[in-house]
């Protein structure tokens, strides 16, 4: 024990001489803590919109669950009243998490305009406008027009933080440039604000207007979609454990960089792994030998579902810092339900190398053992249908019928709470230091 301590102790100090060093530069570069912070901003809205939908999804299918008892009859009681007002109760998940890259591109721009000391609100509204005009482009119908809303979802995320970025520069540029329209001198900032980006806002339109051109003309999709373009290739892959461990890796790429990484690769992994499921339902139905060990949500539950709450024990239990552990505190109902939004904005985990580095460890360990030991017969391959907002442990059970499946998921849990802890105790000392400049610069 002494000899793990003294690991551990040994492994910490040198995190904190070269990785910490690195988070604090990556912190302090204004583009990026300008996408920390904007993102910050969201966290009421990914907490709403997380219990809006775990309220509106309980983990129930009606299709298994019999009233045998009290609690399975609450359970499909609640199932049934979720279905009947699912429209009503959704709609603060619509309207948070649904169209999240409007939040997204507002508070980017926001932040990023704050540390030039520019005007920030006609600057953000600015950025918005212009993203709006790629990723809303109103469509004519019969009786008027409408706005596709999955375009303001999560999968254009990395276009709304690129246009809140690059707008916010543009207009910094110009009006550095003084090319502007100038007020008189007795005119109020409040007034001459929206008029300094009248100008920058004509140049911002055109400018990303023509860009989603281009993108169109070229590779048949527009900017919002640009980086699943750009990465389909890579991610049209067979179900192997190579090519799906570097699936889920990249997704853990994507949301490192604020980017909704499931649905970035869901278009081309869901059919695979539904596929599969199906595949693997029939047989066992047909008491055949079960062919895939790779189906229905494997992946998250045996890989970013461990990490994810291995992040939330250890800001519970480990980590002392009161920020961390107030967000810690305030994530546990939506992680519990897999909605792990509040922790990615939260903590958060964007763009913060402390929890990026031990969640492609993690990932990458937890994969390769959960395919192992099903290839090796030690728990049963994944066959059943399961709500995906049942708790990650119970879900490993239910689609695989096997009790081994939760064992062999603890197991993995346990290492993830181990391979985070100096991590994230590098990361509290961080947050520690942060929250003591910033007590010193309000003194």
């Amino acid at each position: 024990m002494e000899k793990l301590k003294a690991f551990f102790d040994k492994f910490q100090k040198v995190m904190e001489e070269k990785v910490v060093p690195v988070a604090t530069k990556i912190a302090s570069q204004r583009h990026l803590a300008a996408l920390r912070d904007g993102l910050t901003i969201l966290i009421p809205l990914t907490v709403i919109g997380g219990i809006s939908l775990m309220i509106a999804n309980p983990p129930v299918d009606l299709e298994v669950m019999k009233p045998t008892n009290f609690f399975f009859s609450f359970l499909i009681a609640w199932k049934t009243w979720a279905t009947q007002w699912s429209s009503i109760l959704t709609i603060p998940f619509n309207l948070t998490i649904g169209i999240i890259s409007v939040y997204v591109v507002l508070g980017v721009s926001y932040r990023l305009a704050q540390h030039y000391e520019m005007e920030a609100f006609p600057n953000a509204i600015t950025a918005l406008f212009t993203f709006l005009c790629i990723a809303a482009v109103p469509q004519t119908i019969k009786d008027g027009s409408y706005i596709n809303l999955s375009g303001l979802g999560s999968g254009s995320m990395f276009a709304a933080i690129i246009v809140a970025l690059v707008v916010i520069e543009i207009n910094h540029l110009m009006i550095e440039k003084n090319i502007k329209i100038k007020m008189p001198a007795g005119v109020p900032p409040m007034v001459a604000g929206p008029f300094e980006v009248l100008l920058p806002m004509v140049v911002d339109i055109l400018f990303f207007i023509f860009l989603d051109q281009v993108c169109i003309a070229t590779l048949g999709s527009g900017l919002t979609n640009l980086v699943f373009t750009v990465f389909s290739p890579l991610i049209s892959a067979t179900a192997s454990l190579p090519s799906m461990l570097f699936i889920v890796l990249l997704t853990v790429v994507f949301w490192f960089f604020g980017i909704h990484g499931d649905n970035m690769v869901s278009a081309i992994t869901t059919p695979i792994f539904t596929g599969n499921l199906v595949a693997n339902l029939a047989a066992y139905n047909a008491n055949k030998e079960i062919p895939n060990i790779i189906a229905g949500n494997f992946t998250f539950i045996f890989g970013l579902a461990i990490a994810y709450l291995a992040i939330l024990f250890n800001l519970n239990f480990v980590c002392k810092n009161k920020r961390l552990r107030s967000l810690g505190r305030l994530a546990i109902p939506s992680s519990v339900f897999n909605i792990n939004e509040p922790l990615v904005f939260g903590v958060p985990t964007v763009l913060n190398i402390l929890t990026f580095i031990p969640s492609m460890i993690c990932v990458a360990i937890n994969l390769v053992v959960a395919y192992l030991s099903t290839a090796a017969g030690l728990m049963n391959k994944t066959c059943m249908s399961v709500p995906w907002t049942l708790p990650a442990p119970l879900y490993a059970f239910l689609s695989t019928m096997d009790y081994r499946a939760i064992i062999i998921w603890f197991v993995l849990f346990a290492i993830n709470i181990i391979i985070f802890i100096p991590f994230m105790k590098s990361y509290d000392k961080q947050m520690d230091l942060e929250d003591e400049k910033l007590s010193e610069q309000g003194e």
